[in-house]
């Protein structure tokens, strides 16, 4: 039986323009090259925290499963 990974799709929607330099960082650290760009992120408490430091920047569209492989 395998083990089913879940993942979380999130949108890049505000600029960093003018944020505190750890928010650009972070931003940065998910993944995200460019404004609007839509990322698959693994659904860990790791990217959770990142999400919510800069989720007034982001758009979470959907969680969903996937099976790994």
């Amino acid at each position: 039986m395998k083990k089913i990974e879940h993942t979380i799709t999130v949108k890049w929607r505000k600029s960093v323009i003018g944020r505190p330099k750890d928010q650009r960082k972070t931003i940065q650290g998910l993944g995200f090259k460019r404004l609007n760009q839509t990322l698959t992120l693994p659904d860990r408490p790791q990217i959770r925290g990142m999400i919510s430091r800069v989720e007034h920047l982001l758009e979470v569209v959907n969680g969903s499963e996937r099976k790994p492989g």
